[in-house]
């Protein structure tokens, strides 16, 4: 038994045309060929697999035969390959990024974070995206050293040397503990009692404010990198601590956690920026992830009362 050929693209474009279409006829008028020609590209592409794609006889209308069913699949396949490459090529031509690298806080909302990143993979289907959620100073040490094109950091970013900024909204950070921790059973929490008990504090996995403390009044702490950690011990009541209140409003109704009324320490707000290297301007992809959450941060209502973090 011979090997089967290798068919052209043009082949395997008529094949899905007519498959598309129903008939040789639909298809010629698609592609703006003659009929004849669409007949004598399949019977070659028939004649280089060596199968019979479809029956011919006693129909109106070409059907499928059980090899070319077999081969649709695969002639599908090739043809959105070849389309992505070409988009791709495309996209590179026009100055458009192969890959992007964003950094978030993440203290960023997750619904917001889904909103952009949704929306940028239907804008930029050729552009692959790596995403770093650091917390702290580490989103700006990250675009510093060039592993991030453009990010989106909290108020640390402020006044670096060598970064452009806009600013894109922000979250209110609210003084959180479990129902059973010793703050949350206080009716009236006295100023200062915060520092009577352990505080789960976010640190910077980053050197850019390695040793730096903020929003911390306890003399114990823990100190971890995840937030998301962070989270799940402050619901085990082994402390208090901060945290954006998008992520635990569920808590609150549920009663897992209670917002404390600390006199001397009521939470605020914290700010976020669209960061970049000055000398070093995003392209297309990542210029649009800096404006979508941008726009997105004008929509911010902020809480009245509280002030910066």
């Amino acid at each position: 038994m011979s090997d089967p050929g290798t068919p052209t693209l043009d082949q395997l474009h008529l094949f899905l045309a007519i498959v598309d279409e129903g008939s040789f006829a639909a298809a010629a008028r698609r592609l703006n060929r003659a009929v004849s020609v669409v007949s004598y590209g399949i019977a070659n592409l028939e004649a280089q697999l060596g199968l019979t794609l479809f029956e011919r006889e006693g129909t109106r209308k070409p059907r499928l035969t059980d090899a070319g069913r077999a081969v649709l699949s695969e002639a599908r396949s090739v043809s959105e390959g070849i389309d992505g490459l070409r988009a791709t090529a495309r996209g590179l031509l026009q100055g458009l990024e192969a890959e992007v690298d964003l950094a978030v806080d993440v203290m960023l909302p997750t619904e917001r974070l889904g909103r952009v990143l949704r929306a940028f993979s239907r804008e930029f289907p050729t552009v692959s995206l790596r995403l770093h959620a650091e917390a702290l100073g580490a989103v700006t040490a990250m675009v510093l050293d060039r592993t991030a094109a453009v990010g989106l950091s909290g108020p640390l970013s402020a006044g670096v040397e060598g970064l452009e900024s806009m600013a894109a909204g922000s979250v209110t950070m609210v003084p959180v503990a479990a129902p059973d921790h010793p703050l949350g059973r206080m009716t009236a929490i006295p100023p200062g009692a915060g520092r009577g008990f352990t505080q789960i504090v976010l640190t910077d996995r980053s050197r850019f404010t390695e040793g730096r403390d903020y929003s911390v009044m306890s003399h114990k702490t823990w100190r971890l990198a995840d937030l998301g950690a962070k989270h799940a011990l402050l619901r085990e009541g082994i402390g208090w601590g901060n945290m954006p209140l998008p992520m635990i409003e569920a808590d609150l109704v549920a009663g897992t956690l209670v917002r404390l009324a600390m006199p001397d320490h009521v939470g605020g707000t914290y700010r976020f920026a669209a960061i970049w290297r000055r000398d070093t301007p995003p392209g297309p992809a990542a210029s649009w992830l800096r404006d979508q959450f941008v726009g997105m941060g004008r929509d911010n209502v902020e809480q009245e009362g509280l002030g910066d973090i």
